[in-house]
């Protein structure tokens, strides 16, 4: 069977619901940490999101150079918004329900100023003319953008495992997640660990959306999908698990494209399903005495 008899509308689906997977688990995968080792439930993360996107709608002209400054912005946006984030919740150490009330309010006055800024209406964001056309699969045209954005996501995938389960930087955070009050008697500085990983997560979130503006654009509400989304990834992934995060936000991608196709309105409940099948395992499989 050749290329052509491969694929077919659901085979195209599923790839877009590859580079959606991959899209939300740059952005969960920032959230799994911050939960996970800072212990923080950022319900500002979507806002991240949007910023980025919001960001390269403003300086992506269609050429490298303003994807590149996008990109920067980025790094800066994200930085100063994770140190904010760790700063406003320094003094609500042990009081998660304050933290999220906090993180909540941010979300929602950053939202209203977005849509005071740059208006109540979506923008949509074209990606760099060189990467503008599509290319044929079969007998089907497919962006090429999606592509590119599925090749990144796959080296973001490979970075990310790489800093976490290959470096030093890394073995700390897993230490710091695995027994935080072990870690920070064997010397660690575990609040400068939890507030650089509220500044990496914050960073991932903002990249994201500048590299996923072309495809979920920037409009009022986005930042509350996105965080529902990455919220479902953390609970099936589990908190602090890049491997559950990749694995949760494919299948994830896979629901929200695919299963929309195939099983058209039973998306929500294929989620919360996934979501009471990962929390029902965990329960079972957690050792005596120890957190689910």
């Amino acid at each position: 069977m050749g290329l052509a008899g491969l694929v077919n509308p659901y085979t195209i689906t599923a790839l877009d619901g590859v580079a959606y997977g991959l899209l939300l688990f740059t952005i969960a995968a920032g959230l799994t940490l911050i939960v996970g080792v800072a212990g923080v439930l950022s319900m500002a993360h979507g806002t991240l999101y949007l910023a980025g996107a919001y960001l390269a709608w403003y300086l992506a002209d269609g050429g490298w150079a303003g994807l590149a400054l996008a990109l920067a912005g980025a790094v800066v946006v994200g930085a100063f918004g994770g140190a904010g984030l760790a700063a406003a919740v320094r003094p609500l150490t042990d009081r998660p329900l304050d933290q999220v009330l906090a993180t909540l309010g941010v979300a929602y006055i950053a939202a209203d100023q977005f849509s005071t800024v740059f208006g109540a209406e979506p923008r949509s964001v074209d990606p760099p003319r060189a990467l503008a056309g599509s290319v044929s699969l079969g007998d089907y045209q497919y962006p090429v953008y999606r592509l590119g954005f599925i090749a990144v996501g796959v080296l973001l995938v490979v970075g990310l495992f790489w800093f976490v389960e290959r470096s030093r930087v890394g073995a700390v955070v897993r230490a710091v997640v695995a027994d935080p009050g072990m870690a920070a008697a064997s010397g660690l500085r575990t609040g400068l660990v939890r507030t650089g990983v509220l500044v990496g997560g914050g960073v991932l979130a903002v990249t994201a959306g500048v590299l996923g503006a072309p495809v979920i654009g920037p409009s009022p509400g986005v930042d509350t999908t996105i965080l529902v989304y990455s919220l479902i990834v953390c609970v099936v992934g589990g908190l602090g698990s890049i491997r559950g995060a990749l694995l949760a936000a494919l299948g994830v991608g896979q629901i929200l494209t695919l299963g929309v196709a195939l099983v058209p309105g039973a998306a929500a409940f294929l989620l919360a399903a996934a979501m009471l099948a990962a929390l029902t395992i965990r329960q079972r499989t957690a050792l005596p005495g120890r957190p689910a």
